[in-house]
């Protein structure tokens, strides 16, 4: 619940006024009590449209200053200003003029709606809450590390002591540092007159692989095969011998030993094709 009084961006309460007025911490902070008084009095329509469109632009500067405190954070600050503006006209639509002075209630409203977009619409890879969190956490480590002139880059275990973590947890969080954003494969990786893309980097599938899976599942096709043919296949593949010098080796014809490699090949490439459908590949070609 919210109590009787302002708190300015860098968490300091302040008392607020007798009589319910606004607290106007700083130079943007509008005295818009009798505003705020007649819009929850009125029912909807034009004329308390206006006075919602009124206090929006009086605040607005309130907004944009917000917005202004995640600059560089690789988002634009046109599009931080309008997420900053959203947070504000819910701001307004949601506060009770009876709980307090209306900055105390915008301040946290404004800057939540500018910390879920982040967290909702800028990273590029989806990324847990809890490593969000620890990104967060060893960003405002490392800021406060370093924030003297001339420091050195603090180790992981320095910003694990500084931020209560454990050195996981800061190498976890350093790793969403580089997850926030995505790199085009097109983007140049060198900037000499050979550069290249990240896309020049990224292998290719091999078909030796392939090769390799299929010349198993041959063996195990030829295994199957009667002694024979074994040695037909042996002669004729690996000996580079033609079928008439086989036929005249094993006392058989030609033709005999034509339908026996016929036969043979169409066996282990049945072996094969089994194969490849059990893993999930396409057809042999050849075998």
């Amino acid at each position: 619940m919210l109590t009787e009084q302002s708190t300015s961006l860098d968490g300091t309460p302040t008392p607020a006024p007798a009589g319910g007025s606004d607290q106007r911490a700083h130079h943007d902070a509008p005295d818009t009590v009798e505003s705020f008084a007649r819009l929850a009095a009125m029912e909807e329509g034009p004329e308390r449209d206006a006075v919602r469109d009124e206090l929006t632009t009086l605040w607005l500067p309130m907004a944009h200053r917000i917005a202004s405190r995640f600059r560089n954070r690789g988002e634009s600050i046109e599009d931080l200003r309008q997420v900053a503006a959203l947070g504000l006209v819910k701001a307004i639509d949601r506060f009770d003029p009876s709980r307090g002075a209306f900055e105390s209630y915008a301040v946290p409203t404004i800057t939540g709606e500018i910390k879920r977009h982040f967290r909702d619409r800028m990273w590029a890879l989806r990324v847990p809450r809890r490593v969000q969190d620890l990104r967060n956490k060893v960003r405002i480590a490392r800021r406060e590390l370093t924030q003297s002139p001339g420091s050195a880059e603090p180790t992981v275990a320095e910003i694990a002591a500084h931020a209560g973590l454990t050195e996981e947890e800061v190498a976890a969080g350093m790793e969403a540092l580089e997850s926030f954003s995505t790199l085009s494969l097109d983007a140049e990786l060198s900037s000499g007159e050979d550069g290249y893309s990240l896309a020049d980097t990224l292998g290719a599938n091999d078909p030796s692989y392939d090769v390799v899976v299929d010349r198993e599942a041959a063996k195990e096709g030829l295994r199957k095969l009667p002694e024979r043919e074994r040695a037909i296949l042996y002669m004729r593949f690996f000996e580079d011998m033609t079928q008439n010098r086989i036929a005249e080796r094993l006392g058989i014809s030609q033709m005999h030993v034509s339908r026996l490699i016929s036969r043979s090949c169409a066996r282990v490439r049945e072996e094969v094709m089994g194969a490849r459908k059990r893993r999930g590949g396409g057809d042999a070609d050849a075998v």
